[in-house]
Order: C-alpha cells, then sequence, then structure tokens
C-alpha cells in the first residue's frame, strides 16, 4: 500500500514537472486568446489551482500537457462567457443612465433626502451621480471628461446608485421603500 502511495506521489511530481516546464507555451496560448496579459496571467493562475486541488485525479505524466490545454480551454470559455454578461449589463446600465426622464413632474417630485445624501457618498460616486442623474449628462461624455472608458463609468454608476439607495434606505426609511414621491423626512447622515 505504501508503494502505491509512493508511485501515486512520484507520478504527481511528474504531471506538476510537465506542467511547469510548458508554464511559457501555455501563457502564450491563453495571451493569444484574451489578448491581455495580465488576464492570462490570471486565468493560468487559477487553472494551475484547480490542476492541484484535483490532487489523486490527475491524468497520468504522459497525458497531462493535454489534459491541462483542455482545462485552459474550458477556463476560456468562462472568462468570455462571463465577459459577455458584464459587457452586456454596462451597455444595459448605459443605455437606462442615457434614457431621458420620462416624466418631467416626477423628477421635480424627488426627495430632497437625495441631494441631501450626495454628499455622504464617495466623492467620486456622488459627482458621477449629480452629473448622469440630476444633471441628466450621458454616461460617454461624464466618462470622458473625469479619464476613465464609459465602461468603468457605468460600473461605478451602479455602484454610486446602490450606495445611495442604501444611504436612503438607511435615512428615509419607508418613504425611500415607497418612492420617496411624498417626502417629509429629514435626512441623516
Amino acid at each position: 500500500m505504501n508503494e502505491d502511495a509512493e508511485v501515486t506521489r512520484e507520478d504527481g511530481d511528474a504531471v506538476t514537472r510537465a506542467l511547469v516546464e510548458n508554464h511559457r507555451q501555455f501563457l502564450a496560448f491563453v495571451e493569444r486568446r484574451v489578448g491581455d496579459r495580465a488576464t492570462a496571467e490570471e486565468l493560468l493562475q487559477s487553472a494551475f489551482v484547480k490542476s492541484l486541488e484535483k490532487g489523486d485525479t490527475l491524468p497520468e505524466p504522459e497525458g497531462a500537457v493535454t489534459w491541462f490545454y483542455r482545462l485552459l480551454r474550458n477556463a476560456l470559455v468562462d472568462h468570455h462567457r462571463h465577459q459577455q454578461v458584464e459587457t452586456r449589463a454596462l451597455a444595459r446600465e448605459a443605455r437606462e443612465a442615457e434614457e431621458p426622464a420620462e416624466d418631467p413632474e416626477l423628477k421635480q417630485t424627488v426627495c430632497a433626502c437625495v441631494g441631501t445624501l450626495l454628499p455622504t457618498l464617495k466623492p467620486e460616486y456622488a459627482e458621477l451621480v449629480r452629473q448622469v442623474d440630476l444633471e441628466e449628462r450621458s454616461v460617454p461624455d461624464v466618462a470622458r471628461e473625469v479619464g476613465i472608458s464609459p465602461n468603468n463609468a457605468g460600473v461605478r454608476l451602479h455602484r454610486a446608485r446602490q450606495a445611495l439607495k442604501k444611504q436612503l434606505e438607511r435615512s428615509c426609511g419607508s418613504c425611500a421603500a415607497h418612492g420617496c414621491l411624498d417626502c417629509s423626512c429629514k435626512a441623516r447622515s
């Protein structure tokens, strides 16, 4: 039984050695498909971790490189799926941010708490909400002015709105949950 454990450990060492010896080829393979060295290194590192987690289920040393390329392909598919989902979400957020207010009267009935609570947010969040939501400027215009990509601005705007929502709920309680159309609360920091 001890001999079986020794063979498994030796096979595992051989598999690890084969994977390490092909590191540069693996990195080049992934980088060609993602177009970014940092992302490629991150994906490769994750794949190495997965291979180590497999432990005793690793393939024979002779098939380790082929098996690892399959693992990398699966990681690339997952990465591209995640990118597509994120891109669609950011595009949807940017479209929604650029759409004009449907009801001009609704804008006038927005709770005064919003203006009071903006300073409680991170400065970059408060400025983004002010420019996009209150001044009705487009996300790409604000992004260009601030010096970030429109996608990054969309992410920040989403996070800013979430932070503002939490502040409103904390400060205004049920008033915020019910649309804040007849607000009589006093914003608290």
